[in-house]
């Protein structure tokens, strides 16, 4: 002891030191337990939580503490030492401690059917026994110095057991606190049951497992029995007792019922050993705590590997497999609903991991064990290709060495009965041909399919680049067989080009259009009107020729040049018999002047006015298409040779009834005019193109499918195979392409601050409504108050006034707008001034009569159109128009203006163009420019980025561009977010 005690105070600080002789002198070391060679203290220390537990090594000269204290050696193991030595001195093993440094000890009884246990305080005392005393307070609580009385050591393990008796007070113990309990009371020295000590241990007791064999050979008996060690049961508590040793009782999961099922026994006849032995054998192991097997006629486990056997066999024109799950090789053993059948004595170990693991590669080709599958066509194919490279597959049955791939097919054009074309695919070689019904292969790539089933029962890929060129074509041949009859008009370009593509020669009314597919240069040229009063432009005359030709086939033709390009005079050299043309009310004046002017020879009458009558004599009768609309029966009983749409957006809507009522329309040709055929929805282009031919693209819902939903996706295949549709019938050019002559137009857009008062108000009405609206968009609903709520942001970006409620002598977008103005005009350039409010126009007067710019106006209810138009077009005549966009967005021409510029932006860049192009067109001689006015950090800067978007949507159908959207209700959220 003397070497410990010198080895402890060289390692202590003296601080340590001293504590340590301070803690031994009050009593605070008790003596736990003493070996031969370890001495086991506890030492109490006031106000702390756990009392540390330390052991000495006399003979070593070592020590060990599980308090926290950094450090060589610390105070707990200081008071230790001295203490021993004191008590070795005074004859006695170990230090009693004082009153004060009491221990924990741990009391139960029996008590119905459970366990009750009593915590309590015991201490040696000055006289030979030790005293106990109930606990009446927490451990943390006493050992803190929070309650008044005697100190107690209190380890980390009698803090555990605190913990897992929680709020626990008396009463049998229930067994969710057993489970806590006894294995933290494995640490602990003091525990007695009804008097007796006894220990706790940690690891629970259980079942044992059984198995054993009947008489005669009648099969095998797996049963459970209670662990042969526990000589007590306290079942209320869920503990048992050991011989001396109190545990939790694990029953392993197996619960009442079944327990009782399994102490009866389970039988198991000679022809289920393999289940018994290679499952229900492994799966009692894991739940009980031991097993014993009492036979030695159990069938031999054996390590074979699970495999798959897949059984093949034909299902009338494919193939049926039927996977099952087997061990060894030869089969020793097949799995079957999920039981290991044995064909012996046998029985393979079964390996759950592996069979997941073909389960798994059998889910990934859409099999199942056990499930027979049928597969036809090039399913059929694949599943046999991948049958036969299955690792640890085996396939038994010939059936699968029929489905086959063969090499691609080609397509080959055939004449019919009657002559009729007819279209044939075929692939391989001479002698070994094998065919495909055209029916069955357009169907395939309609479905997006790769490879298409062959007469002869295999399969073959689909042409799926030939067929993305001409299966549009194909299908109008077969539509046209199936029919009896032949294609439809607008049907024989796509059948000469798939004749030249096949090079089979076009029959002779077929041959004629070659024109329309090899360019449009082939085009012939056309006769020109002798009455004709101007020479054409090139582009013109090119595009004369080109009405004139699909005039001739009785074809219609949508011509969408740019606006301002010439489409009216182009439109008059191209009439010829008797001729409906019907336009926006606005530019009648405009096709009568036209006309009379480029075309004396002809007979105009206007059908107009209160007073109408058709004049069956006129070569060209010009109307409105609100007389179209309300007209349409007297309309559609007339038989025009040609009927012309001009501005043929206005159709756009083909529910509507001006749409309807052009459908309606008798022709032997039709001809639609538009600068901008697509502004919104590619549905506008289908309206259009099914009043020039109808059918051309199907059904509105086929068209949908097709090719408006995929473009709006943005399918840059689908777009092209538009495009390819309808080429021979649009004709399409940019005033860039064709009048190079025409001077550049430049866009700019001018930002303007909203002042204080301007962006209190745009706030107040983005709040009052922001919220309530987003929600109801969100939910699905509440377009009509979104777009009631834009139009007063918008409205509030320009001018304060224009909101209801509201008044403002100033705009900052009407001052920047006088300011720019004012500039321009003092440099001798014109500008015309756009708005969709006429009441924004009205607030721009004061401004340019105060800055003394004079001014004319057009809007909705101006009567002398022309008279204006004409004032303006003067040298000498005003230097500002304003113009609402509804009446000045056609039909004008402003070439005296330069400057344009647009004060609210409108979600729609073809309206804006077609206010630009007022002045940008054929007569203007100096560059125009283009402002766009926006307030920043308003609704109008989310507005440019949706024309960007937008003016992807003619793009996609009619130029090299990969896709555009609608507007839609994401559109709306992404303006009022």
């Amino acid at each position: 002891m003397r070497a410990l005690l010198d080895a402890v105070r060289a390692a202590c600080s003296p601080r340590d030191w001293s504590r340590g002789v301070e803690l031994a002198r009050a009593g605070a070391v008790a003596g736990v337990r003493r070996d031969r060679d370890e001495v086991v203290l506890r030492v109490a220390v006031k106000g702390a939580g756990k009392s540390p537990t330390v052991a000495l090594y006399p003979d070593d000269a070592e020590w060990s503490c599980d308090c926290d204290e950094a450090g060589e050696c610390c105070f707990h193991v200081a008071a230790a030492a001295i203490a021993l030595q004191r008590a070795v001195e005074a004859g006695e093993a170990m230090p009693r401690g004082s009153e004060r440094a009491g221990r924990v000890g741990y009391r139960f009884r029996r008590a119905e059917g459970g366990l009750e246990l009593v915590r309590v305080r015991v201490s040696e005392g000055t006289g030979p026994e030790s005293k106990e005393s109930p606990l009446g307070h927490s451990l943390v609580a006493i050992t803190s110095g929070k309650v008044e009385g005697p100190g107690i050591v209190a380890t980390a393990a009698d803090l555990e057991v605190e913990g897992a008796l929680g709020i626990y007070k008396r009463g049998p113990l229930a067994p969710v606190i057993t489970r806590k309990l006894l294995p933290a009371l494995a640490g602990c020295e003091d525990i007695t049951l009804d008097g007796k000590k006894i220990t706790a241990g940690a690891e629970p007791a259980g079942y044992h497992g059984r198995v054993a064999a009947f008489e005669g050979g009648k099969g095998f008996r797996l049963y459970i029995v209670r662990d042969p060690a526990i000589t007590e049961v306290f079942a209320a508590s869920g503990v048992v007792l050991c011989g001396d040793v109190l545990r939790c009782f694990d029953n392993g999961g197996i619960g009442p019922k079944e327990a009782a099922e399994l102490r009866a026994g389970l039988q198991f006849p000679p022809e289920r050993a393999g289940e018994l032995v290679a499952e229900a054998i492994p799966a009692l192991r894991a739940r009980v705590k031991g097993f014993k097997e009492k036979t030695d006629r159990l069938p031999v486990l054996s390590d074979a590997r699970p495999r798959v056997v897949f059984e093949v066999g034909r299902a009338g024109t494919g193939m049926s497999v039927l996977p099952v799950l087997v061990y060894g090789t030869p089969e020793a053993a097949r799995v079957e609903a999920g039981r290991l059948v044995i064909h012996g004595r046998e029985v393979p170990r079964r390996d759950a991991l592996a069979e997941a693991s073909l389960v798994r590669r059998l889910g990934e080709l859409g099999l199942q064990f056990g499930r027979t599958t049928s597969a036809v066509g090039p399913l059929a194919v694949g599943l046999a290709e991948a049958l036969r490279g299955f690792e640890g597959g085996e396939v038994v049955g010939e059936a699968h060495r029929e489905f086959v791939r063969k090499g691609p097919l080609a397509a080959r054009m055939v004449a019919g009965e009657g002559g009729r074309l007819g279209i044939a695919f075929e692939t391989g070689s001479s002698g070994h041909v094998s065919h495909a019904d055209a029916r069955r292969v357009l169907e395939a790539w309609q479905a997006g399919a790769t490879e298409v089933v062959l007469d002869d029962g295999g399969v073959a890929p689909l042409p799926v680049d030939w067929l993305s060129r001409f299966g549009s074509e194909v299908a109008l041949l077969l539509a046209a067989r199936e029919q009896g009859g032949e294609p439809a008009a607008w049907a024989r370009p796509a059948l000469a080009e798939l004749c030249r593509a096949l090079d089979y020669p076009p029959p002779p009314e077929l041959a004629g259009l070659a024109a329309l597919i090899e360019g449009f240069e082939a085009i012939p040229e056309s006769r020109l009107p002798a009455d004709l009063q101007v020479d054409l432009r090139p582009y013109q005359r090119r595009g004369v020729d080109w009405l004139a030709f699909l005039r001739e086939a009785g074809l219609g033709a949508l011509l969408a040049d740019d606006m301002g390009l010439g489409k009216t005079l182009q439109a008059l050299c191209a009439v010829r018999g008797r001729t409906l043309v019907v336009a926006p009310t606005s530019v009648l004046h405009n096709w009568a002047a036209e006309a009379e002017k480029f075309r004396p020879g002809l007979r105009v009458s206007v059908y107009h006015g209160p007073k109408r009558r058709l004049d069956p004599q006129a070569d060209l009768t010009l109307t409105s298409y609100a007389l179209l609309r309300l007209d349409a029966e007297a309309l559609a009983g007339e038989r025009w040779d040609a009927v012309i749409l001009d501005e043929a957006q206005a159709i756009k809507n083909p529910e509507s009834q001006v749409a309807r009522a052009a459908f309606g329309l008798q022709a032997g040709w039709r001809l639609a005019m538009t600068g901008t055929p697509v502004e919104n929805r590619l549905d506008e282009l289908w309206s259009q193109i099914h009043f020039i031919n109808p059918g051309l693209l199907g059904g509105r819902a086929d068209f949908q499918e097709r090719f408006g939903r995929p473009i709006g996706d943005g399918d840059q295949a689908a777009a092209r195979a538009l495009r390819r549709r309808i080429a021979p019938f649009v004709l399409r050019r940019r005033k860039q392409e064709v009048a190079r002559e025409l001077p550049p137009r430049t866009e700019v857009v001018l930002r303007c601050t909203l002042d204080a008062r301007e962006r209190a108000v745009y706030d107040a009405v983005r709040a009052a409504t922001h919220e309530e609206v987003v929600a109801q968009l969100q939910a699905g609903g509440g377009v009509l108050a979104a777009l009631e709520a834009l139009l007063r942001l918008r409205q509030a970006a320009c001018h304060a006034a224009l909101v209801p409620g509201q008044s403002a002598a100033r705009s900052s977008k009407l001052e920047l707008l006088l300011e720019t103005l004012t500039e321009a005009i003092a440099e001798g350039h014109k500008a015309l001034v756009f708005s969709q409010w006429t009441s924004l126009l009205d607030l721009c007067e004061p401004g340019l009569q105060a800055a003394g710019l004079l001014f004319c106006r057009l809007d909705g209810s101006t009567r002398d159109r022309a008279g204006v138009v004409a004032r303006f077009q003067d040298p000498a005549g005003p230097p500002v128009m304003l113009i609402s966009l509804k009446a000045g967005g056609t039909g004008l021409n402003l070439t005296a203006a330069d400057h344009v510029f647009l004060l609210d932006p409108w979600w729609n860049p073809a309206v804006e163009d077609q206010a630009a192009d007022r002045a940008h067109r054929i007569g203007q001689e100096r560059p125009v420019i283009v402002h766009r006015l926006v307030a920043e950090d308003t609704v109008e800067e989310r507005i440019l980025a949706l024309q960007a978007r937008k003016r992807a949507i003619a793009e996609a159908a009619l130029e090299d561009a990969a896709g555009a959207a609608a507007i839609t209700r994401s559109d709306l959220l992404a303006l009022l977010e």
